[in-house]
């Protein structure tokens, strides 16, 4: 039987992957977080993977407080750089394929159109630069890598957007939320599905990179009145600029990325950003 490691793995999308896991009695998982596996420790990590052998590790892992990372690059980088460098590194002496989450954060959201795999990265935020170096770091260890890249990503389990505005809309009357940053909102449990489908097809060498979201597009305006309408809330929602709400952290203005070779690769089928997010809010409204 082969052996699946998921490192962060209570945060979002990990926590899918285990709420998945009864799905698919081929694969003997294992879960680890802090304390249990610090993956920016090589010696644990090496001696970890001496005693365990596993065939996929899904790093979950990362430092997603993209304004608190503007104060704190040090730690965002051990997180996101370092600790996916050693991860590739024991990829290529303990023989596994390594599937790593990036952002995309890692593009100055300049463009007008879907971002593209080959699109040149140009981050602008501590947040997507670590994230893209720990991109690099895999792709200069010639281990054998999946990296995908995500956006908005949300989920019943964790600390996320959704859930913020579903807290928030019962405490308030109305809500500003910024409308001129466009996107696409990516259901955790979608992502985990995605990935445990892909695992068993994947034969490529050396590293690939893939996106991955919902279908369509959505500015955060649209999504919290999405969220607020399915929920039956009656909190108001008014739009804002990106300068009348600033942050520490630059955001892209536009960051949809473009999934057509995952989907050409792996037949996968992607359901809209709205089917998603109504499954998970009748998922949240039963706890």
């Amino acid at each position: 039987m082969q052996k699946i490691l998921v490192t962060g793995s209570n945060g979002q999308l990990g926590s899918e992957i285990r709420a998945l896991a009864g799905s698919y009695p081929q694969y003997e998982f294992i879960f680890t977080d802090l304390p249990e596996l610090d993956i920016t420790n090589k010696p644990a990590l090496d001696a970890f993977f001496s005693t365990k052998k596993v065939d996929f590790v899904i790093n979950c892992a990362g430092y997603t407080a993209v304004d608190k990372a503007e104060s704190e690059p040090a730690l965002a980088y051990l997180v996101n750089a370092t600790a996916p460098a050693l991860l590739a590194q024991a990829a290529v002496k303990f023989h596994f394929l390594l599937v790593h989450i990036s952002t995309d954060y890692v593009f100055s959201g300049s463009k007008n159109e879907p971002y593209k795999e080959t699109d040149p990265p140009d981050p602008v935020a501590i947040y997507g630069k670590s994230k893209l170096s720990g991109e690099q770091a895999i792709l200069e260890s010639n281990a054998s890598s999946l990296i995908i890249r995500t956006s908005w990503l949300y989920s019943s389990f964790g600390h996320n957007f959704v859930k913020t505005i579903l807290h928030m809309a019962t405490e308030r009357d109305e809500l500003k939320v910024v409308y001129d940053q466009v996107g696409t909102p990516t259901y955790a449990a979608d992502l985990a599905t995605c990935i445990l489908e892909i695992l068993p097809r994947y034969q490529k060498q050396g590293t690939s990179i893939y996106n991955y979201s919902n279908e369509g597009c959505c500015s955060w305006y649209d999504f919290a009145l999405a969220v607020v309408e399915m929920a039956g809330l009656r909190c108001g929602i008014l739009p804002v600029t990106t300068n009348q709400y600033p942050t520490k952290a630059f955001r892209p203005p536009y960051s949809v990325l473009d999934k057509a070779s995952i989907k050409t690769d792996f037949n996968i089928n992607i359901p809209h950003w709205k089917e998603s997010l109504q499954r998970c809010i009748e998922l949240l409204i039963k706890l």
